[in-house]
């Protein structure tokens, strides 16, 4: 089954559920919320919203355009715009480069995955009944010291994504993302809910949304700028993926706004689910990545009805890990079906294989390996750093470049076919001279910070 061509989502809402799957993962409900309180809280949101709508959203409907048109995989549908408008189709190395960073990113991914399914489990069974902070941080790192038990639970997380794809594109993803991303949004609806009866939502309503600008500065404008790019997913090859599924008729303008602005609000929403009980119980809000994994668990064990608090909430985490799996392997299930001409189902095997082999050397690079060095940092740390830092930043920089002056305004304009054309006069603007600048700040800050 090759990408694009006949192959088509069956309905617009499918297409939107697969690529707001994507987008809303742990980058929203973990991420988000201890990056927000690392920055002092509504100044940041504010910032953060900002950034949303001028770069994120502008490079976003720059990689749809690209996946629409090119209807191949990432890098095939790179150099066949690029061969199209005249270019040269090395350009198609931009569309490896997404591919590449998918890869290592869900080399990671699943993983954490792994850890976010082992304590689904632990919310099931104990409800993490009389743990304190002592208790919590003991038993994350004795998670991460038992291999055998981290490969089980990330094996599992691949295994539910890979049956996902295994299904293709309308039996498989499609289906699936009908199900699951209503199912997440009900969850997240129920437990800031939770939270608005058993107290604390004031508090973190003002936090997020009644800011301080004096908290304003450059390292907080950064991590804004980088949160609202990582957030929506671009440079990952899963949004040009999907879109070369997307029929000619459906908007791109409208189709991006929509997975932007779902993406933002369940962010914001994953903020009134976790700062009420941070609030609550008085811990801190800027506790850092630790907040889910450390912190929450001790909530939960003070909370009445804290158990089945805690297992709606890692059922949450388990859901969005796996939707943006999905959305991780299938742009690589697509290469590897199209470029060595194997069948999709032996492809997505495949895929799954290689990064189920390579997730191990993740695995240690948090326990037994923990000293190994990289370029003087640690395994994990520049696991992390390679892609996050260098790759997506280098990717959606060049997609912004490629698609507002590579590609004929004429041809963009077409296949944008925005309402008004104001629409298309202010997307081009941004994509040529303001999301550039602050990616390229993100590059810059990822080689010399």
């Amino acid at each position: 089954m090759a990408a694009g061509g006949s192959v088509q989502w069956s309905t617009r809402f499918g297409f939107l559920m697969a690529s707001v799957g994507f987008a809303v993962g742990l980058g929203n409900i973990w991420r988000f919320p201890y990056v927000t309180g690392e920055n002092g809280g509504g100044a940041f949101v504010a910032v953060y919203l900002i950034c949303v709508a001028t770069i994120a959203l502008p490079i976003l409907m720059a990689e749809l355009l690209i996946g629409r048109r090119g209807r191949m995989n990432p890098a095939g549908a790179m150099a066949a715009v690029a061969a199209a408008e005249g270019r040269s189709p090395r350009w198609g190395w931009v569309g490896g480069l997404n591919l590449a960073a998918a890869f290592v990113i869900e080399v990671v991914y699943c993983v954490v995955a792994g850890w976010v399914l082992h304590y689904l489990w632990q919310a099931l069974i104990t409800g993490f009944s009389g743990i304190g902070p002592a208790e919590a941080t003991a038993q994350f790192g004795d998670l991460l010291g038992d291999l055998p038990t981290v490969l089980m639970w990330t094996l599992l997380a691949l295994g539910v994504a890979t049956l996902i794809i295994y299904g293709g594109v309308r039996n498989g993803i499609e289906r699936a993302v009908n199900l699951l991303m209503p199912f997440l949004f009900g969850l997240l609806l129920l437990l800031a809910v939770h939270n608005l009866l058993a107290g604390g939502f004031g508090e973190a309503l003002g936090y997020l949304f009644a800011p301080d600008f004096s908290k304003v500065n450059g390292p907080m404008i950064l991590a804004a700028v980088g949160q609202a790019f990582f957030s929506v997913g671009v440079a990952m090859a899963g949004m040009m993926a999907f879109a070369a599924y997307l029929p000619k008729a459906a908007s791109i303008g409208r189709s991006a706004v929509a997975i932007v602005s779902v993406d933002t609000l369940v962010a914001l929403v994953a903020g009134l689910v976790i700062f009420p009980a941070v609030f609550r119980f008085g811990m801190d809000p800027a506790a850092g990545a630790g907040l889910i994994f450390e912190t929450l668990p001790v909530a939960f064990a003070q909370m009445a009805g804290g158990r089945w608090v805690a297992v709606l909430f890692f059922l949450l985490l388990s859901v969005a890990a796996v939707t943006s799996m999905v959305g991780l392997q299938e742009p690589l299930t697509a290469w590897v079906e199209q470029r060595f001409g194997i069948p999709r189902r032996r492809g997505t095997l495949l895929v799954t294989l290689s990064v189920g082999a390579l997730s191990v050397v993740s695995m240690l690079s948090h326990s037994h390996w923990a000293e190994v060095r990289l370029f003087g940092a640690s395994l994990a740390a520049a696991m992390d750093y390679l892609p996050n830092q260098i790759m997506l930043p280098l990717g959606g920089l060049l997609i912004a470049i490629f698609a507002a002056w590579f590609v004929r305004t004429d041809s963009a304009r077409a296949e944008l076919a925005l309402a008004k054309p104001w629409h298309f006069r202010a997307w081009l603007a941004l994509t040529r001279f303001v999301a550039p600048p602050a990616v390229l700040l993100i590059l810059l800050f990822g080689l010399w910070g």
